[in-house]
């Protein structure tokens, strides 16, 4: 794959963040509450504006919306969406479940997406129409066709459980193989290496899955929001699968299915 300097540029800024994440991880930072409850460290914020730096810096043109240091030109025609560590209640807590997700939209639409989880030595990649990579090498969404198959993953099932569709998520999970809570980015890295088959979270941002749903996607994935919406600034929840689940998971999700 060859690498487009747009992607080159995600991919040296997220090895930057990568460097000052690893410098501060397990180093008991001081942590802060943000409005909306969740937490934010040095960390946080160091990362996003390295990250920052990188991109504006070689693309000043480009809209800037980002976890920590605020919004520019959102209406940019390209927009840069980024998450410096998500995961930071893992990061704080000496856990490795914490990534940087680095995501490009154009017009609206989004064209290139970056993972970088230090911890795991795992970097995901994708640019629209030119496949996924995971640590170098070609990725692939499973070739399983049905929910007795299946192997789920799940994150945020508080969320989930106060929601309206905790009684049709039960009748999911009564259906599939294997059931498991790998959470953040690592279930969508799964997902797109073919090594399970389908995802269901609630509670999400934009900069969580932006650039894990086109990852997924150019893997041979599906990706849309709990009621089969696509991808976009507004996003709150995920299912994504294989493609071929797609259908008969929102079909009970929905209580739609026969």
């Amino acid at each position: 794959m060859k690498h487009s300097p747009l992607l080159k540029t995600a991919l040296d800024a997220a090895a930057k963040a990568a460097e000052v994440a690893r410098g501060y991880y397990q180093s008991n930072l001081e942590i802060q509450i943000k409005e909306d409850r969740t937490p934010v460290t040095a960390a946080d914020v160091e990362c996003e504006q390295r990250i920052r730096e990188i991109l504006t810096g070689r693309f000043p043109g480009h809209g800037f919306f980002g976890e920590e240091t605020g919004q520019d030109k959102l209406d940019a025609e390209y927009l840069w969406l980024v998450d410096p560590i998500d995961g930071t209640k893992s990061f704080v807590r000496q856990q490795p479940f914490f990534s940087t997700q680095i995501a490009l939209m154009k017009a609206g639409e989004i064209v290139l997406g970056v993972s970088s989880a230090p911890m795991f030595d795992e970097l995901a990649y994708a640019e629209k129409g030119q496949g996924a990579l995971l640590n170098g090498k070609r990725c692939r969404v499973s070739d399983v066709q049905t929910l007795d198959g299946c192997s789920l993953s799940t994150g945020n099932l508080g969320s989930l459980a106060r929601g309206g569709k905790w009684q049709a998520f039960g009748t999911l999970v009564a259906s599939v193989d294997r059931v498991r809570g790998y959470g953040d980015f690592y279930h969508y890295h799964l997902l797109a290496s073919g090594r399970i088959d389908l995802v269901i979270e609630s509670d999400v941002n934009i900069l969580d899955i932006a650039a894990l749903s086109l990852i997924v996607e150019e893997a041979g994935g599906r990706f849309t929001d709990l009621a089969g919406a696509p991808v976009g600034l507004e996003t709150s929840s995920v299912l994504a699968s294989n493609g071929l689940l797609h259908a008969d998971a929102s079909g009970l999700l929905q209580g739609t299915s026969q």
